[in-house]
């Protein structure tokens, strides 16, 4: 395992480990459902849609990767990456400093696949 891996594997743990916690912590913002977390949470989303399409369902011929069929785990590991450097960008690794763990959790769980 390289040393990049072995560092994303550290991070994902981390990061999960993490994120568990705080869900635990503020009764898991993700089952909130009122009108003022949902309104929060579109309109985060929202600032995704140029590059990654309405409601992340990316945009036919685009390069840029769709959200809505990925695993809200795997759009927040990612952020997070690409906010600590993690992960090389061209653009994202600017975008995502501009978000709390918090709103990447948000963003994540409002955009990633819906089982």
């Amino acid at each position: 395992m390289s040393e990049f891996q072995q560092r994303a594997a550290r991070l994902l743990v981390g990061a999960t480990l993490a994120g568990s916690g705080f869900l635990l912590a503020t009764g898991a913002v993700a089952k909130d459902t009122s009108p003022e977390k949902t309104l929060q949470a579109a309109s985060l989303a929202a600032t995704c849609a140029s590059c990654h399409g309405t409601n992340g369902q990316g945009i036919e011929g685009s390069a840029v990767t769709g959200l809505a069929n990925l695993s809200a785990e795997y759009i927040k590991t990612n952020m997070i990456w690409f906010k600590t450097g993690q992960r090389p960008a061209t653009v994202m690794h600017q975008l995502s400093k501009g978000y709390t763990d918090e709103q990447i959790d948000i963003i994540a769980n409002y955009l990633g696949k819906k089982d």
